[in-house]
């Protein structure tokens, strides 16, 4: 390994692909390694016998009858993508759409008084909705309707509202709205994790709120678009588009140590199978970086563990129940709703997706952990599913680099959040970016249209 690369990056997930694809077509050399022989790392998807030997360590039982393995492509890590999203919009940026193709997830819900039903998008919505009664109905109307005409260099949008300096808190004291329709307006438009944004301005939660409703009037059905055959063709997608640009891709690849320079301190290259490869910065995953390890004497603590998710993969031979027998669906638990700090997420899909075997549901339920018991934390979506046939429970830690990176050039990306959605991923990326770049990722605009 004589050549010397600009960016070597390790692992193979989403998040590292994107970054490889992009730095790519940005004219930067780029040398790309995992240690599986597989891409996706984390974020990949598995046939029904690599489910089971992951999880069971076993073939998948003949008595439950799940179909043939080459239908299954099941996501370890559940999400969708916004179609009006940043996602989306390095997709067409970097014409990764012309690899892959798209299916509209069929319905996005809430959770609310111990049942689900569809988020509301609209005036109209929020007029059917079964989520609010007659006078918050109106209330609501007049609340999405100001997000509607809203316009920033319009001050006659604002009706005396500056939405940079009062608080979401403000803002919903203004239209009178319920804790409950705070609830699904806060978490399930604008997606927020916890309730820390009602204090903070406005503005980030009504951009966010706008961005759902752009994403869910581009299709109809709901805002989110889901790749055929599973998320694992997404950093496949990415790889492919870095090999176009001159990546150079290398699987199967034990990584024995990443190096850095004695004096200086920073990063020099890579070393795999006994040989050394140079390069001037290295990107990576967690894993590369003594995630869940004990640093080495002397060592430097590059990651540290911010929390842990639980996510149970379930197979279900029928449409989740109350959701019109959609072939797909996003469910969100907020926090308040069971007594949590953090919401709960579902995310159905099925055969439509070529996922799963005919008539066969696949739906992930995730969560944040809160206490000792994280299983029983996850008991309120599970019980949304109705039957299940068979479950894989994974609690994985999340962790987090220490440093920039700016100062010894190794920049390390974040573990994949609890949320069913791509918008926590594609900041990561945006954040590593302007780390290793020292400038802002900046997308052109084109016209180009996902077909869904």
């Amino acid at each position: 390994m004589d050549e010397e690369y600009d960016v070597i990056v390790l692992g193979t997930g989403l998040t590292e692909c994107i970054l490889s694809g992009l730095l790519s077509v940005d004219g930067q050399k780029v040398l790309h390694m995992d240690r599986n022989d597989y891409y996706g790392g984390d974020s990949a998807s598995l046939n029904l016998t690599q489910l089971y030997q992951k999880f069971r360590n076993s073939p998948p039982p003949e008595a439950l009858q799940l179909g043939r393995d080459r239908d299954y492509a099941v996501d370890l890590i559940p999400k969708f993508i916004l179609s009006s999203g940043e996602l989306t919009r390095m997709l067409v940026h970097t014409d990764v759409t012309r690899y892959l193709e798209f299916k509209v997830i069929a319905g996005s819900y809430v959770y609310r008084d111990g049942k689900i039903s569809k988020v509301p998008s609209s005036e109209m919505e929020a007029v059917m909705s079964p989520l609010m009664g007659f006078f918050e109905k109106r209330r609501a109307q007049k609340f999405f309707s100001y997000l509607q005409y809203w316009k920033e260099d319009d001050p006659a949008t604002h009706q005396g509202f500056d939405v940079n300096k009062s608080s979401m808190k403000e803002l919903y004291a203004k239209f009178g709205l319920e804790a409950g329709t705070q609830d699904f307006v806060g978490h399930a438009m604008a997606l927020w994790l916890d309730d820390d944004y009602i204090t903070k301005p406005a503005r980030q939660t009504i951009d966010r709120i706008i961005l759902y409703t752009q994403s869910m009037a581009r299709y109809g059905k709901s805002p989110y678009i889901y790749p055929l055959y599973g998320l694992g063709e997404l950093p496949q997608a990415f790889a492919r588009l870095s090999a176009i640009y001159g990546g150079t891709y290398m699987l199967d690849k034990k990584i024995e140590s990443v190096n850095v320079d004695p004096e200086t301190g920073y990063f020099t290259g890579v070393t795999s199978g006994g040989e050394t490869v140079k390069a001037k910065k290295v990107i990576g995953d967690p894993s590369y970086f003594g995630a869940g390890q004990d640093p080495t004497e002397g060592g430097k603590l590059r990651v540290v563990e911010t929390g842990k998710v639980i996510r149970a993969i379930c197979i279900l031979k029928h449409p989740i129940p109350g959701t019109d027998n959609a072939d797909s669906a996003q469910i969100i638990i907020p926090q308040n709703q069971v007594g949590r700090k953090n919401d709960i997420y579902i995310a159905a899909v099925s055969s439509a997706h070529n996922v799963a075997a005919p008539n066969v549901w696949i739906a992930i339920v995730s969560t944040i952990v809160e206490t000792s018991v994280p299983e029983r934390e996850i008991l309120p979506g599970l019980q949304l599913l109705g039957n299940v046939v068979d479950k894989f429970i994974s609690i994985t830690p999340l962790y987090a680099p220490t440093s920039s990176g700016t100062n010894d050039n190794i920049f390390i990306t974040k573990s994949y959040d609890a949320t069913s959605h791509f918008e926590t991923v594609v900041e990561d990326v945006s954040d590593v970016w302007q780390r290793v770049k020292g400038e802002k990722l900046v997308l052109k605009k084109r016209e180009t249209e996902i077909e869904a």
